[in-house]
């Protein structure tokens, strides 16, 4: 584990060891995530995914996550600060992480068409980056392609959780700054502004091999998200998990796996 400066910024980044010769799987968290919340009930997720599929990885905290950089006045006004955003985070977040961030990090990697393995948010970021940029294969586990109003809902019971729950006791134990890694999520998911959030063009865009990942019994998200994906990309494959919520990654660890090597057992 290792903090790497990225666009000016200290991002938390963990590497996992592989085939060289394959495609390396880069993992991007939901929105309340971290490099250490990949790692559930004495399973290390990332790893069993690369171990199962013999390709490296890269695990990585996104700013104002885990152990990477905080963000000043993180529910002021947005602006700036010695060449660094403050404030607030903008409804195009998802936007600027996919094509800013993770292309520099990418980089600074040496790593190109990568795989790419996202959760929520990250499965969004995945797919905007796989829209633009050529990737060896995207893996979009319980993604927002709109936003619905169970989403809505949800994000507002983890509001009060975290006011006057346990969740933030809970998110504490893995993100440095852990106001900053829960208020910069639910405010802009709480905005106006957001409603408008809708990537499916985007998506349209996506020509490389596309896994869909979400449980039956998804709390944030209806099966119209990967409904609305496969209209789009008409190729994607789909698993639809029975018994299992918002992550497939440990409410189904074994079959996510199981279903991630099989899909990658051909691709480079």
């Amino acid at each position: 584990m290792k903090l790497m400066e990225i666009n000016g910024t200290r991002l938390e980044v963990r590497r996992i060891a592989g085939h060289a010769h394959l495609a390396p799987v880069v993992f991007l968290h939901e929105g309340l995530g971290s490099v250490s919340l990949w790692t559930q009930r004495g399973l290390d997720w990332p790893q069993a995914v690369c171990t199962a599929t013999g390709r490296p990885g890269v695990v990585y905290s996104r700013r104002g996550y885990g152990q990477s950089e905080p963000v000043a006045n993180v529910r002021g006004e947005p602006g700036e600060q010695n060449g660094k955003r403050t404030g607030r985070l903008l409804p195009d977040y998802m936007h600027r992480e996919a094509c800013d961030v993770l292309p520099a990090l990418l980089k600074a990697l040496q790593i190109s068409n990568p795989v790419l393995l996202g959760h929520s948010d990250g499965a969004s970021i995945a797919l905007l980056h796989a829209s633009r940029h050529p990737v060896s294969a995207c893996i979009a586990m319980a993604p927002h392609v709109l936003v619905e109003d169970i989403a809505v809902q949800a994000i507002a019971q983890a509001r009060t959780a975290f006011e006057s729950g346990g969740l933030r006791e809970r998110l504490a134990r893995h993100h440095a700054d852990v106001d900053v890694a829960f208020w910069q999520w639910n405010d802009v998911w709480l905005s106006p502004a957001f409603r408008s959030f809708d990537i499916r063009t985007d998506c349209t865009r996506v020509a490389a091999p596309l896994l869909l990942i979400q449980g039956l019994e998804d709390e944030y998200g209806t099966m119209r998200q990967l409904d609305e994906i496969a209209l789009a990309a008409p190729h994607a494959r789909q698993l639809r998990l029975a018994g299992c919520g918002h992550s497939p990654q440990r409410d189904q660890p074994e079959k996510t796996v199981e279903a991630i090597a099989d899909f990658l057992k051909n691709i480079d």
